[in-house]
Order: structure tokens, then sequence, then C-alpha cells
């Protein structure tokens, strides 16, 4: 055999080898990642379980102990149901009904005149009021005081705006100014006027990450001054998100140390997220959107929330059944709730409930996330038109 030729043969079969080595070594540390990076997020989709609770049409909806007994209960319209288990349900009284409607357009806790006993706070659309109702410590009704005419209320949420401690009433009024209600100790609220028409749609969060929650709106965002209830905010018209949802959620969510957008269409198609691209100034910031869901409809509430315990929230939000009473886009498309991990570069999308009327679950005005049963996992109370809902949060499989 002549040398030259088996130099080189002995050379290809060396380069073959070499290479062959590193692709399964390469492959193989893919798969160690993927691994590892799954085991980090938990080891599969979070398990539910489906509870119906009441087939009542309420739209919001809130957990918090009624009764001081230090367990968790339930607060929907005009009823509360008692912890643990919440099959016995009080009556609260009933608020004034409009078509497919009550006029009962949010349940925040507050104890409005310091008796000891968590208060709520509601509105409406129909009404053009804030009220609150009282609670009376025992199982009776619940007596109404309205303390703000307003104009319509798409939704009330509650945020503490001057770091005190104490969360603020705000409105989301469509059709007029942005304006926040404090509770004073006297059991009375006044009234400050944050910015002008705010649209449908309303967050609160650190958008410049100068320590200071700002006021997030459709078209806009309001930069809170050092003083929040005597300075004047700064309005950055730099939006246009629509009929957005409420809340707009203000989150980090690459880790990239700036303040990203969560927005969901109420009435419309689309769930977004809008990466915040710093400038020399807020006024040459840049906001890239990048869709999360586009194929579904009527975003119009979401949380964020840690749901797999793995110190890293996740986004959970649904489809509003019947927002418009069957006049929205998508409305007689199949109803569900969802939650989307972060995985490093986009969204993931998990079902909880999917499906036609009377087998997925829709949501209302608002839910919320909270531990019921003491298990250390956050449970989803889901509220709406299709009925009350606990989904208990059994897990990941292993």
């Amino acid at each position: 055999m002549d040398f030259r030729v088996f130099i080189t043969d002995f050379l290809k079969n060396i380069i073959v080898r070499i290479l062959t080595l590193t692709m399964i070594l390469s492959f193989a540390f893919a798969l160690s990642f993927c691994q590892s990076k799954n085991e980090s997020r938990g080891q599969g989709p979070i398990q539910f379980e489906k509870r119906q609770i009441a087939s009542e049409s309420y739209e919001a909806v809130e957990v918090f102990d009624v009764n001081n007994d230090n367990k968790p209960d339930i607060v929907s319209g005009a009823f509360w149901y008692e912890g643990p288990d919440f099959s016995t349900k009080h009556y609260m009284g009933t608020p004034k009904r409009y078509g497919e409607y009550w006029d009962d357009f949010s349940t925040i806790p507050i104890d409005v005149n310091s008796d000891g006993f968590l208060d709520v706070v509601t509105g409406g659309w129909f009404g053009k009021h804030l009220r609150w109702r009282e609670n009376p410590g025992n199982n009776g009704e619940w007596k109404e005081h309205i303390f703000a005419k307003t104009s319509n209320i798409e939704i009330t949420r509650a945020w503490d705006v001057d770091g005190d401690g104490v969360k603020e009433i705000v409105p989301n009024t469509p059709h007029s100014d942005l304006e926040i209600f404090r509770l004073t100790k006297k059991g009375e609220f006044t009234r400050h006027r944050i910015s002008g028409i705010n649209g449908h749609g309303l967050g609160f969060g650190d958008i410049n990450g100068d320590g200071r929650g700002d006021f997030v709106m459709p078209d806009g965002w309001a930069e809170a001054p050092n003083e929040p209830f005597s300075e004047k905010w700064i309005y950055h018209n730099v939006f246009d998100f629509g009929s957005a949802s409420v809340p707009i959620l203000v989150e980090d969510v690459n880790g990239d140390g700036l303040a990203d957008v969560i927005v969901g269409q109420a009435h419309g198609y689309g769930l977004d997220w809008y990466e915040q691209k710093a400038g020399k100034s807020m006024e040459s910031t840049s906001w890239e959107k990048h869709p999360i869901d586009p194929d579904n409809s009527q975003f119009h509430t979401m949380e964020w929330a840690d749901l797999d315990g793995d110190g890293r929230s996740e986004l959970i939000t649904g489809k509003r059944y019947r927002a418009h009473n069957g006049n929205d886009p998508g409305a007689n498309d199949p109803v569900g709730m969802y939650y989307y991990q972060w995985n490093g570069e986009s969204f993931t999308k998990q079902i909880i409930s999917y499906g036609p009327y009377g087998e997925g679950k829709g949501s209302g005005l608002n839910f919320c996330v909270s531990d019921l049963t003491g298990s250390g996992r956050l449970d989803i109370i889901v509220a709406g038109k299709d009925g009350l809902c606990i989904f208990y949060n059994k897990g990941t499989n292993p």
C-alpha cells in the first residue's frame, strides 16, 4: 500500500471520529440543558381540580376572611361562601341588575370603618358611583354606603399609590378623568385627580425605575411625582393599546432590569407583551410588541403569580364569558382559562380549562389567586356569567 494513501485514510478516520464524538457530546449537553430547564420549571404542566361552587352569574370575586375565624372565605355578588369547604353560603344583599349585568363590578376588601371586619368596595357601569358594603360581623345583610359619584365604571382596582401600606381605590372610568380615592382615618375617602380621560384599560407599576408606581392607560402612562396627592403627574402619550385589559400588567418579563407591559384585548382578539427598549430619556424609549396569544379573544383581566412554586411568576388569564353579551369578536368561540410560562424567549401556553359553555370555564371582570387549603400552592378562584368555580392547584406531575 502507498504510504501517502495510508496516512490520508488514517487522518480521515480520525477526523470523522472527532466530528462524531463532538456531535454526540453537543447533543448530550443540549438534552441535559433542556432536562435541567424543565426540572427547574417543574416536571410537567400544573394539574388543576375544578370545583363548581355556584351557578350565580356575578362577575367579581375575592378571597378574604369575612368572619375573623382565620379561614379564607369567598365573596362574590350577593353571597359569601364560608371556608374551608365553601359549601355554606351567606346572603349579603343583591346588587341591582341591568339585563345580563349585575351592577357590582369589583370586590375590594378593606376595613373602611375600622371596626376590625373587612368591608367591600364596589361600583358599576350603570349606577355611576362607588360604594362600600359594610360587613355586619354576623350573617346579616351588608348595608351599602355611596361615597363618590363617578361616570361609568368598567372595574375598580386597588393599589398602594403612595407606598404607605394602605391601598387606594382606583376605578377605571373610560369616559372621564383618572381619579384615585384615598381612605382617611375617619372612614372617609378623599378624591384626587391624576390625569385626563383614561380610556378602557388600566394598570399600575414602576415604568421608569424610580421606585414610584406609575399608571398605565391605553394610550400612555402617567409618571408619578414625589408627592402623588399634591404634585402634578407627567403624562407620556406613547401607547396605542385599543380596548385594553384591566389590569394592564407592569412586569420585567425578560429580566433585563426594565419594566415591560403585558396587555390583553378586552373586547377583541389578542394578548401581547411590550418590551421596553431604553433610550437616553423616557421620551426616546421605545416599546417592541411581542404576541403571546393572538388567536383568542376577550382577555379582560389577568394576574401575575407563581403557580408552580419555582420563584418565577406565570401570566394567568382567560376569556371573559359574554363580555358584551355575545357582541364581541370571538364571542362564540370556546371559553377558557390559561397560564403562560416565560421560557427565556417567549411564553408557553398551558390550558387550565377550555371548551364550549358548560365544559370550559371563562372569566368575569376579575379572578383571584389564593392558597385556599394551606398546601402552599396558589389556587384560582373564577367568577363570571358562567358561574363561580375553584381550580385547586394540585401541583406538577413527577
